[in-house]
């Protein structure tokens, strides 16, 4: 009975100097923030660009622009999961000016992302996708602001249009983050929103959901992340 006692306080010892076993949790952290972004978007088509009605010959449909700029911002709210996944929300605007008419399509889309990433010091690389739905908003100013007259219906035509195309997006992106400090960093993203489904041509008034994105191409995204990004 006298050795129970020392025999405890050995055990207790040895237990104060074993090392602890580190438990990570499933929950690793949260972070949001704005990113600004700009880009180059394209189609193989002008119809396919503005995709809208009474734009008029075909011939002149041929000479409208098929590319351009585009610039836009937004933000996504993220959660950290194992310390090596986000998943959270995320929307955006982007306009892509066109013919310095005030032609212009406007895109505005948001869904949810999920991405993986490493942890290399103060740097995370990362690959992820956005699943989502959004509409493009189609706007087109001819060069000229007079109208076409008909003679046969006594009637002058405006080629001036406006259209707003619904469509659900899959937007695979890789990018990386750089701590500034443990609640704040720099993000850089590349993007492409994949064009698939059936082009939006010969528009209606009313326009069903489309799985085509067009124009589309990359968009360089920078911004700044805030909140509980410290991951040991």
């Amino acid at each position: 009975m006298a050795l129970l006692p020392l025999a405890l306080m050995a055990q207790e010892e040895g237990a104060a100097k074993a090392p602890a076993k580190s438990k990570s949790g499933v929950f690793t952290g949260f972070s949001g923030g704005m990113m600004l972004h700009g880009g180059y978007l394209f189609a193989d088509d002008p119809s396919k660009v503005f995709s809208n009605t009474g734009l008029g010959s075909a011939e002149y449909i041929k000479g409208l622009p098929k590319a351009g700029w585009c610039y836009g911002l937004g933000g996504s709210l993220r959660v950290h999961l194992i310390n090596h996944i986000h998943i959270g929300a995320e929307g955006f605007v982007s306009t892509m000016p066109l013919m310095k008419t005030g032609s212009n399509v406007r895109t505005g889309w948001g869904g949810a992302l999920c991405d993986f990433y490493g942890n290399w010091g103060k740097v995370r690389p990362m690959i992820g996708l956005t699943l989502g739905g959004g509409s493009m908003k189609r706007l087109y100013v001819p060069d000229q602001s007079e109208g076409v007259h008909y003679a046969e219906s006594d009637s002058t035509h405006y080629n001036a249009s406006y259209t707003k195309t619904p469509f659900f997006f899959v937007d695979p992106y890789v990018g990386m983050e750089i701590d500034i400090n443990s609640h704040m960093a720099v993000i850089l993203r590349i993007d492409y929103m994949l064009p698939f489904g059936t082009s939006n041509t010969n528009l209606t008034e009313n326009v069903a959901w489309s799985k085509f994105m067009s124009p589309s191409g990359p968009r360089l995204y920078i911004g700044v992340m805030f909140g509980q990004l410290k991951r040991e």
